[in-house]
């Protein structure tokens, strides 16, 4: 079974989503910074740059949960959250 963590931490963050094939993308024509994704294809989203994906993460209080510890260490897992749910 796999361990999960959430993190706001910048590199954390990139080098997770980049160790995976992925890469900073938001949801085509949005504007707004909840629509940030993770995405491992380019069929459905937009490509954006890492300063407007954390830009989004910040300007909407999100976070990143994502798997740590799993018996494949590449394990996709990762999910944009709300901050409100992390201890301060």
């Amino acid at each position: 079974m796999g361990r999960f963590g959430t993190t706001t931490e910048y590199s954390r963050i990139k080098h997770w989503i980049e160790e995976r094939g992925g890469h900073p993308a938001r949801i085509k024509n949005a504007s707004d910074g909840e629509t940030v994704r993770v995405d491992f294809s380019p069929e459905t989203q937009e490509d954006i740059s890492w300063d407007e994906f954390f830009q989004g993460l910040d300007s909407s209080r999100l976070a990143f949960l994502h798997r740590t510890e799993a018996e494949d260490d590449k394990a996709r897992f990762g999910k944009i959250i709300r901050r409100k749910h992390l201890p301060h």
